[in-house]
């Protein structure tokens, strides 16, 4: 027994971090490739090793050995034998179970295109046998050695062998990842139209430019060796960090044509214009695909929105055909946390195109992490926030919680109300109004973001503060024209929606005032801390303004779990008069 070690693992394989031992931040850190945050209070926070969490972490190499082995070093007291026993069975089911090339058959004259589902075990394979949900897609055969396959089987596998159609491949992926049995893909991925991509060394605006170690890193990561197995996955990096630029340098490896997916078209201006500026992609040959421009060239930069459109609720995707427009050497599925089901449904027909998945951070709420991990690939590429931040490459952060009395006339009103309107009640407390204006005159010189969920809330603050707002309604062109004001310092202050959580370039913003959220949204905590994390001088702060002793409470604390995970902290400050704020200014840094 370690007295002095922080961590507590339990049968139940919940791993309880004392946040106060010695080494609790090193200790953070060496758990996050394989356990998953669930509680974060004040001292003790609770993590659990999960089945997807420990096949992430085998995915990026990331051992059975060596998760008991953070475990053993980091432990108070002995690590029960049944939780070591569990991670190195759940961790070794992660390529138990391999897809690999057929040769092609016949079918009424027709080269039709199959695949090898192949595992070394026979227990296993009785299992998968009895599934029904995969006999759909699958049926026990012999194994044909082919030219394709030739020496990637063993004896074991070609004994134990099921047939399916290509087609049907991402399908089958997430059946058997629901049943408990990850697939490992180690088909080879088809080639793509060739393009020539290189990065300049000095950008186009006149600066010097050259990848960050861990940019490259990541883009290797999911690049491999270019044999099976390789060329699809996540990278997780924080907001800031450059993932745009990881995007980019995947594409340089490559060298193919590219189709990136993201979020909005301000995110796919940014996209066009950092690939103007670092690559040597000329004009004519990337083309923007949204509700105002439909192009397609070597490089297609397109939104999840154009995507998923259809005329009637009950009709067909029209736009689905730009997956299949030209031979894509890579789709990079930017902030994939936010892939919307539709598009779930094609990635899984198109699984031989290299594919990457870029986000802040796999947290999903609808619970749907299995799909990005089967469909676009899993996490190859994660580094903590703490490391960057120390690194210089991101800033350093104050994260504070401001909590507000609901005023009384407003009480019985919300002692009467449903979850939802307690929720907005809650959210949309008019304290709150003026608190943001005494934050925005108490920092004049920095430039601050006010950020919320209600429109009619929103507009309250813009009139007041005389600043610019933009929401889901503002046209493309004034929000294009709002950011610019912004970067370029000619309004320091911006109010802005939910349309502003994703993909959104405000490198100089260092102050961002969250006045209401979407319930309890972990992901989109993150997403808005990342808004400021750009580096500079002086540190970034956060401010999320709460009702005391109402359920934004509680979904407050869930929002902050994630970031609580990446080590920030929130200091909890009760709201009575302006000289509360005087306590703040007092206890921030810098």
């Amino acid at each position: 027994m370690q007295y002095d070690n922080p961590l507590i693992i339990q049968t139940d394989k919940t791993i309880l971090l004392d946040v106060h031992a010695q080494r609790a931040e090193e200790c953070r850190d060496a758990l996050l490739p394989f356990a998953e945050l669930e509680k974060s209070p004040e001292h003790i926070h609770t993590y659990r090793l999960t089945p997807l969490s420990l096949w992430n972490a085998a995915s990026a190499g990331f051992c059975a050995e060596d998760a008991v082995k953070v475990l053993r070093e980091y432990a108070r007291y002995d690590v029960p034998q049944a939780v070591e026993a569990w991670i190195f069975e759940i961790s070794t089911r992660f390529g138990k179970v391999r897809l690999v090339c057929a040769p092609e058959r016949q079918n009424e004259g027709i080269a039709e295109e199959y695949l090898f589902l192949v595992t070394p075990s026979e227990a296993v394979y009785r299992e998968i046998s009895a599934l029904p949900a995969a006999k759909k897609y699958i049926v026990p055969c012999a194994f044909v050695p082919c030219e394709k396959n030739e020496g990637q089987v063993s004896d074991a596998e070609k004994a134990h062998c099921f047939l399916l159609k290509l087609t049907d491949r991402g399908i089958v992926k997430q059946e058997l990842l629901k049943s408990g049995w990850p697939v490992k893909d180690d088909v080879p991925l088809v080639n793509g139209e060739m393009l020539e991509v290189s990065f300049r060394e000095t950008t186009l605006s006149g600066k010097p430019f050259s990848l960050r170690n861990y940019q490259i890193e990541a883009a290797k990561a999911i690049v491999g060796n270019g044999g099976a197995g390789t060329g699809f996955g996540t990278v997780v990096l924080p907001c800031g960090a450059g993932k745009t630029v990881v995007g980019m340098s995947i594409m340089e490896m490559l060298k193919t044509s590219t189709l990136i997916i993201t979020t909005n078209i301000t995110a796919v201006h940014q996209w066009i214009n950092e690939l103007l500026d670092k690559t040597t992609l000329e004009a004519d040959q990337i083309a923007e695909y949204t509700g105002e421009n439909k192009e397609i060239k070597s490089v297609t930069v397109a939104t999840y929105q154009i995507l998923t459109w259809r005329e009637k609720k009950d009709g067909p995707y029209p736009h689905f055909s730009l997956f299949k427009s030209r031979a894509w050497g890579l789709i990079i599925y930017d902030e994939v946390h936010t892939l919307p089901a539709p598009v779930f449904r094609v990635a899984a027909e198109i699984q031989a195109v290299r594919r990457v998945g870029l986000t802040a951070t796999l947290v999903r709420e609808d619970g749907m992490e299995g799909h990005v991990f089967s469909l676009v690939g899993p996490k190859r590429y994660d580094v903590p926030w703490k490391d960057l931040e120390r690194s210089g490459w991101i800033a350093s952060a104050e994260c504070v919680e401001l909590r507000l009395d609901l005023p009384s006339e407003m009480e019985i009103d919300y002692a009467v109300a449903d979850l939802r309107k307690k929720h907005r009640l809650a959210c949309e407390n008019p304290a709150k109004i003026a608190v943001v204006k005494s934050l925005v005159e108490r920092f004049p010189n920095d430039k601050i973001l006010v950020i919320g969920q209600y429109l009619s809330q929103l507009s309250e603050v813009s009139k007041l503060l005389g600043a610019p707002i933009i929401t889901g309604k503002t046209p493309n062109s004034e929000r294009d024209r709002i950011y610019s004001d912004f970067r370029s310092g000619k309004i320091r202050v911006l109010v802005v929606s939910k349309v502003a959580n994703f993909a959104i370039d405000l490198p100089d913003a260092s102050i961002a005032i969250q006045i209401s959220g979407t319930f309890g949204s972990r992901q989109e905590e993150a997403q808005r801390l990342g808004r400021i994390l750009r580096p500079k001088e002086r540190a970034a702060r956060f401010f999320t303004l709460i009702t005391r002793g109402t359920v934004e409470e509680d979904f407050g604390a869930n929002r902050q779990k994630f970031l609580a995970e990446q080590g920030y902290a929130y200091r909890i400050i009760r709201f009575e008069n302006e000289s509360s704020l005087e306590e703040l200014s007092q206890c921030l840094i810098g």
